[in-house]
């Protein structure tokens, strides 16, 4: 039996599916307990995140090994980390995440393996895989910003325009799914797809992602 595209990104991406209590900083949000200043630093973090991915996806899109279908995908995740960051004022702005404390702000090292490993994987990563492992990610990500735009409404008061930044990430993206699964079509008519790679740069992604949220965790945990 052919194996299509979307079989592929299914299983890799079940394969994938976070530990529910990965995030710990995630059910504070929900319940609006987490800290306003954690909440800052939030913002202040994903400022680097969102500058630093666009350059590698940029980057993973000018590769001559990447192919059309894989350049388009990347090229429009570009596109998306710079609406993001269009967004990502607004919320700034209602957690108190001003340039003042921007300066001020002592960065964490764990909340920067995410985008390093991005970079790494523009460098050194087969394009196609590559996009699996984003895809299956994307997938976490995408639900934990819809409980987080939630929380902020509901228990901290936020605006739409304050919580566009995560309804931007939670809301479906179908053009970016089909150019995912035209890539990764691409990837097996072509014989160019390592399964276990792909499954090895996604759980690595994950993981830097845990240290992501478990580093502003245990910021949120220590004395003001």
């Amino acid at each position: 039996m052919t194996r299509t595209a979307s079989d592929l990104r299914e299983s890799i991406t079940g394969r994938l599916a976070p530990d529910p209590h990965a995030n710990r900083l995630l059910p504070l949000i929900a319940r609006g307990a987490a800290q306003r200043s954690t909440l800052a630093a939030l913002a202040l973090e994903q400022r680097h995140v969102i500058a630093a991915d666009r350059r590698a996806f940029l980057h993973l899109a000018q590769r001559p090994d990447a192919g059309p279908e894989s350049a388009a995908f990347f090229a429009m995740l570009a596109e998306g980390e710079a609406l993001a960051e269009d967004r990502l004022g607004a919320y700034s702005a209602a957690c108190g995440a001003d340039e003042a404390l921007a300066a001020a702000y002592e960065p964490l090292a764990d909340c920067r393996s995410y985008p390093a490993y991005v970079a790494w994987l523009a460098l050194n990563g087969s394009p196609v895989d590559v996009v699996l492992a984003l895809s299956a990610n994307f997938a976490a990500w995408g639900g934990y910003c819809a409980t987080i735009a939630e929380a902020l409404r509901r228990h901290y008061g936020f605006d739409d325009e304050a919580c566009g930044f995560f309804d931007f990430f939670a809301e479906p993206a179908p053009e970016l799914e089909r150019k995912a699964l035209a890539a990764v079509q691409a990837g097996l008519d072509a014989g160019r797809i390592d399964e276990d790679e792909a499954y090895r740069y996604g759980r690595l992604l994950q993981g830097c992602e845990a240290k992501f949220w478990h580093a502003l965790w245990e910021l949120d945990g220590r004395p003001g």
